[in-house]
């Protein structure tokens, strides 16, 4: 692991800790500006697709599995599926992050993992059938 992939680690974990109220408002702004230094445009763009509800968590029931569905910028506003540590279907993931291997994470996975550690996604439960269905088309 990088050192920039253990800065990124340890921001995202003061944030998730923010959730029960153990980090100030200051302290969370901090984190924001570590995190917008560490991903710069990318991270931008995230903050964005958060503002404006752009990321689900869709939650298999009974198991509890989940993944992302984040929507993307362009005009057709197109939702990509993605673990936000790991995997993300779009374009900008396997060029800019497995191929050239310039970036940590993409946008999505971003929103993601912001709106995750800030508790405001948009809840979704489905049976697994459908979640598997879902993940199928990965």
């Amino acid at each position: 692991m990088s050192a920039s992939s253990l800065v990124a680690e340890t921001v995202w974990k003061s944030i998730d800790s923010s959730r029960s109220g153990t980090v100030t408002e200051e302290q969370l702004s901090i984190e924001m500006h570590s995190l917008n230094f560490l991903f710069g445009k990318n991270f931008e763009r995230a903050t964005k697709i958060v503002d404006q509800r752009g990321v689900k968590k869709i939650s298999g029931e009974p198991s509890g599995r989940s993944v992302f569905q984040v929507v993307g910028e362009s005009r057709r506003k197109e939702e990509y599926l993605c673990f936000p540590e790991h995997y993300c279907a779009c374009y900008s993931f396997f060029y800019d992050i497995v191929n050239r291997g310039e970036q940590l994470s993409c946008k999505h996975q971003l929103a993601a993992r912001l709106a995750a550690s800030l508790g405001i996604c948009i809840e979704v439960k489905v049976p697994d059938e459908q979640l598997a269905q879902l993940l199928s088309t990965i």
